[in-house]
């Protein structure tokens, strides 16, 4: 969930434990500090010459494709300088490097951000608030999608930041598996009773194969692949107001219940507790089918594997999917020069021109849906076979996962309830009313 660079990773317990702690962190040390900062300069000179520091979250090839537009941007903008850097070995670092550099009245002008920060970032009230940037007709702001741009305004107040990434999941088929089986292909209209009898048609115990993958980790990776069935069975995440679990609603109860009859009556789910195995065994012909985003199409390729993607099933015509956008963040250093240059260039690199040769060229989704058509994504799309199909499905992202500073609890206590029951432990109504206690403290906690 592998994109170069910028992979989003499973989430393991540790993580989400780290990120919790650095929430914490953000809240305390920003309005502790946030008298203490040395101010730089207050009025704008877009002659001075400007330094900026921006943490990357990248490595190997989209680094080095980064790196060039950095150098790029130098060369038209002479006044201004980018240090650049990953920031941290990992991106998962990140948040606690953003902590402690709040404490140290040091933090970079743009780092790279997953959007299930959003709202902690927010709240340390050390972003800068680009609502009258993107206003602008020039940005072109609609052209993101409506969960991207969602994630880069958490609260519905500030904008904190560019959508960087973006992903969706759809349905990928193995077509080996598929003709061994002699089962039709999934097709765009199919519905969720469709794909559960496909399933079971593609499970075969002599050969150990299964119809569908899933993973019962109880990371991220548990919790948001189960999203779209509630969205679409009209259930919500979260109660109207963002403060309690509303999963624990008939909706979620049904959705839950669909995959939990599939993996315990069909027995035609592989349940994986790694979180990555799933995908190995797809790849090499063991199972039928796996829900799935742009990261996977480098992989198959690699692996040989002969694969279709379509969106997912849907119910009653309905046929949402989740989306994890990931953000550009900007920081207010108290000095209206560098707020001015880092958003100028921030605008230009989530331009199309720009995100052409690096989101694109890397095998991501291209940011923006004025690319969808250009020749540069047509050309990836053709050495990346469903990459255009999974373009297509941006728009059935019509939701956004939360961002709320608790949502690390609430994930971990569904992902775990999604995971038990799916291993035949419990009932959906009881492990999801469980669940939502849990959520709702870490909510009130967040």
């Amino acid at each position: 969930m592998t994109r170069t660079g910028t992979r989003r990773a499973p989430t393991s317990r540790r993580r989400r434990a780290r990120w919790i702690a650095a929430a914490a962190v953000l809240a305390v040390t920003a309005s502790a500090l946030a008298g203490c900062a040395t101010r730089g300069a207050t009025t704008l000179d877009t002659e001075a010459p400007v330094h900026l520091t921006m943490w990357s979250g990248q490595s190997d090839q989209a680094e080095k494709l980064l790196q060039a537009l950095v150098d790029e941007y130098e060369r038209d903008h002479p006044n201004v300088t980018i240090d650049m850097s990953p920031g941290a070995s990992s991106t998962d670092e990140l948040l606690q490097k953003l902590a402690a550099s709040f404490a140290g009245n040091d933090s970079p002008d743009i780092s790279y951000t997953f959007g299930s920060w959003a709202s902690q970032l927010e709240r340390s009230d050390r972003t800068l608030d680009l609502r009258e940037t993107v206003a602008e007709p020039a940005v072109h702001w609609d052209e993101f999608t409506a969960a991207a741009r969602n994630t880069a305004q958490p609260t519905g107040r500030k904008v904190i930041g560019f959508p960087a990434v973006v992903d969706n999941i759809s349905l990928l088929y193995n077509t080996e598996v598929f003709d061994r089986a002699h089962v039709a292909y999934p097709t765009a209209d199919w519905t969720w009773a469709d794909f559960r009898k496909a399933a079971k048609q593609l499970t075969d115990k002599d050969s150990n194969t299964f119809g569908y993958g899933y993973s019962v980790s109880g990371s991220e990776e548990t919790t948001w692949q189960m999203w779209p069935h509630l969205w679409q069975n009209g259930g919500s995440i979260l109660s109207k107001d963002g403060k309690r679990a509303a999963f624990d609603s008939p909706a979620g109860v049904e959705s839950l219940g669909f995959l939990r009859d599939m993996a315990v009556k069909d027995k035609s789910v592989y349940l994986d507790q790694t979180d990555t195995k799933f995908a190995q065994l797809f790849e090499s012909d063991r199972i039928g089918m796996i829900t799935s985003g742009p990261w996977e199409l480098s992989a198959l390729k690699t692996a040989g594997t002969s694969y279709g993607v379509v969106q997912l099933p849907g119910t009653d015509g309905d046929h949402q999917t989740v989306s994890g956008p990931d953000l550009w963040t900007l920081f207010d250093n108290h000095d209206v020069n560098r707020a001015h240059w880092a958003t100028d260039f921030t605008t230009w690199l989530t331009a199309k021109e720009q995100d052409e040769r690096f989101n694109v060229a890397v095998g991501n989704l291209p940011l923006r849906s004025s690319e969808a058509t250009s020749a540069a994504f047509l050309r990836q799309a053709k050495t990346l076979p469903g990459l255009d199909v999974m373009q297509a499905n941006s728009a059935n992202a019509k939701q956004t996962r939360p961002t709320v500073p608790g949502y690390n609890g609430l994930s971990e206590a569904f992902g775990n309830a999604v995971a038990h029951v799916l291993q035949g432990e419990g009932t959906p109504k009881t492990a999801l009313r469980q669940a939502s206690v849990a959520a709702d403290k870490a909510l009130r906690q967040g």
